[in-house]
């Protein structure tokens, strides 16, 4: 089974539309296609995509679960979007980054492939907020680069005005996506998680393989 696990905050749980199985146990309520989980499924019925968002979550609360929700699960795959609470609650770019990668460390460390989007913008933030927010945004994609087994994908340029990247295209509450802004995000999102699924499910079948010869 092709295992696929979005971790993170409101902009991963689908928030104003959806909510999610952590947050309307077990299987979630709300418009299904307010989350990116909900279009990465509809563009491959054969995964399992897993929505493990929390509304309201900082980096250092996504990470304390992410024993439960992500290595238990044994996913091929995770994805993370997170940083914008830590941002929104006036905490520093480096609390965003210090969690990041002890997440991304913990994933790679299991050979779990990361997929790392960047934070996405809230309509409300003020020239602080945005200058945290592409501090953090620009040290994932430094992360990525040095790392074989991630991507990262800039998952707020997928859902930001055209003339401004500070702005979301479309929103309902100023604060979140709309439905069509979570399918630009799974948009965005899906090269990056079919390329890394397809080689974690090949080498995961090798390492079976050469078990059942060795032993």
């Amino acid at each position: 089974m092709i295992r696929i696990i979005g971790l993170g905050d409101s902009t991963t749980a689908g928030t104003p539309g959806y909510l999610s199985p952590i947050e309307a146990p077990p299987a979630g309520s709300g418009d299904v296609t307010s989350q990116y989980a909900w279009w990465l499924k509809k563009a491959h019925p054969e995964w399992d995509v897993l929505n493990k968002g929390a509304n309201g979550e900082r980096t250092d609360q996504i990470a304390a679960r992410f024993d439960r929700d992500v290595l238990q699960v044994s996913p091929l795959v995770v994805i993370i979007i997170a940083g914008v609470n830590d941002v929104y609650q006036g905490l520093s770019a480096g609390h965003a980054i210090e969690h990041l990668r002890t997440m991304y460390t913990r994933a790679l460390s299991a050979e779990v492939a990361v997929i790392a989007g960047s934070i996405l913008p809230f309509n409300t933030a003020t020239p602080d907020q945005n200058a945290r927010m592409r501090q953090v945004n620009d040290w994932i994609a430094a992360y990525a680069a040095r790392e074989a087994r991630m991507d990262f994908v800039d998952t707020r340029r997928a859902v930001s005005a055209p003339a401004n990247g500070d702005l979301l295209s479309e929103s309902p509450d100023g604060l979140h996506p709309s439905p069509s802004g979570y399918r630009r995000v799974a948009d965005a999102l899906l090269p990056s998680v079919e390329r890394r699924a397809s080689a974690a499910w090949q080498q995961r079948h090798i390492r079976l393989d050469w078990s059942d010869i060795t032993e």
